[in-house]
């Protein structure tokens, strides 16, 4: 079963699903290690951990889909993508499926922001006519390649016009053809629960540091049948305070000493990343190099 497929049976799986946020290749690998079932990848965190710059669109889609594939390749479990607004017109979404497709993304979603687009918990949104925002689906749907990529798509009109205008648009989202519609900024239990009655398909919610707290618990979210739960920023505020906190004892200690126990243990990291597979890898390589000089130096061997 490939990944796509993974991913699309665990939307479709009873029960709420868990998708903590990773921002680089090495947080991707924390979460698969502690036995999450897929994850999210998105631009804020993006821009905070490669750029150390708030999400307000100052990002490329190149950038974005070298970022996901790092991240693809350092892990074996589904990752959804943000796809921000297809950076363009139709064929920019062309493009941007077709990236993210072969970085190996398992789904992404776009938005009907204008492009550049920004965090959709910062003021100063706009939002594209509808008819523009269904021609991007369209292309969208039209590049994929691969008919298990999960291709969502998102509004932010919530914030503009309110929340019927944000459902309008996700049904017709849905009507369009895409496999989820997410109206972006309805978090209430009460909207969520709205939503799921008037807009068919699965509901991801979105659990961000960004929206300040006052979050639904995961509990409650599978209680009225919601299918997954992003955290999209949450390795980034973790690592964040984490490293902020070491370099303020290092800078008040001036001792290394005192760092241990908010370092990982070196076997630990080791074990992590990956290092003895690498060494048997190289060796296994070695060892067959080795194999083919001594036939080809004693062919009758």
């Amino acid at each position: 079963m490939s990944l796509r497929q993974q991913f699309r049976r665990l939307i479709a799986a009873p029960g709420l699903m868990l998708m903590p946020g990773a921002y680089d290749g090495l947080s991707a690998r924390l979460i698969e290690e502690q036995g999450f079932d897929a994850m999210v990848a998105g631009g804020y965190a993006a821009a905070g951990s490669l750029l150390g710059q708030p999400d307000t669109g100052q990002s490329n889609m190149r950038d974005f889909a070298d970022h996901y594939g790092r991240i693809c390749d350092a892990v074996s479990i589904p990752v959804y993508a943000d796809a921000d607004t297809g950076f363009g017109g139709v064929n920019n979404v062309r493009q941007t499926v077709k990236a993210f497709e072969r970085a190996g993304v398992a789904g992404l979603f776009l938005t009907d922001q204008v492009f550049p687009s920004r965090c959709g918990y910062l003021p100063g949104k706009q939002v594209i006519p509808i008819g523009e925002m269904l021609s991007k689906i369209k292309a969208a749907l039209d590049a994929r390649h691969d008919e298990d990529l999960v291709i969502c798509a998102r509004t932010d009109v919530a914030a503009i016009e309110g929340e019927d205008a944000a459902i309008a648009r996700c049904q017709l989202f849905m009507d369009a053809g895409v496999d989820m519609a997410k109206p972006q900024g309805i978090d209430s239990l009460t909207g969520i629960a709205r939503v799921l009655r008037e807009v068919p398909g699965p509901h991801f919610a979105t659990l961000s540091q960004a929206a300040g707290g006052g979050h639904a618990s995961p509990d409650e979210l599978e209680a009225i049948g919601v299918s997954g739960a992003t955290l999209p920023s949450v390795t980034l505020f973790a690592a964040a305070q984490a490293v902020r906190q070491v370099l303020r004892t290092l800078k008040r200690d001036r001792s290394v000493a005192s760092l241990g126990e908010h370092l990982i243990p070196l076997e630990t990291y080791y074990e992590l990343v990956g290092l003895e597979m690498q060494m048997r890898r190289e060796e296994s390589y070695d060892t067959e190099a080795s194999l083919l000089l001594a036939k080809r130096r004693n062919p009758d061997d």
